[in-house]
């Protein structure tokens, strides 16, 4: 079974991937924080790390980068929310969403994915990453 956690500072959206994931048949674990993510990283290895961007203290692009280093082998999906729902929808604040996640990718993260998703969008991204499944 492959093992994923989740690091988000929202505890419904940590809920709510875990329902998700954990129905698909992974095993989850969550994380409120990146540095609780480190330390349970150290504790038991994960296949997957899914990350929110924008969290206090360590942001998610940060959190990427340490993940990278201390445990290159494990793949990576950052997830970062902001309403950016493409050009015909552009705000001015939109652009934060897609900076954040370019951003996380050039750290270090295998796939990038705007909240919200749809569940179907979580577990086909994780399959992607995995090398499984039909993405």
């Amino acid at each position: 079974m492959q093992n994923i956690l989740i690091i988000d500072d929202e505890l419904d959206v940590r809920d709510a991937i875990e329902r998700v994931l954990a129905r698909a048949g992974y095993s989850v674990r969550t994380a409120a924080n990146a540095m609780d993510a480190l330390a349970e990283l150290e504790r038991v290895p994960a296949d997957v790390v899914i990350t929110d961007i924008i969290m206090p203290k360590i942001n998610g692009v940060q959190a990427i980068e340490l993940i990278c280093k201390a445990f290159p082998t494990i793949r990576i999906i950052a997830i970062s929310g902001g309403g950016n729902f493409g050009t015909t929808a552009y705000k001015p604040m939109a652009i934060t969403t897609t900076a954040y996640l370019v951003s996380a990718q050039n750290a270090g993260a295998d796939l990038a994915l705007t909240k919200p998703f749809e569940s179907v969008d979580l577990i086909q991204a994780v399959e992607k990453v995995l090398g499984v499944g039909h993405a």
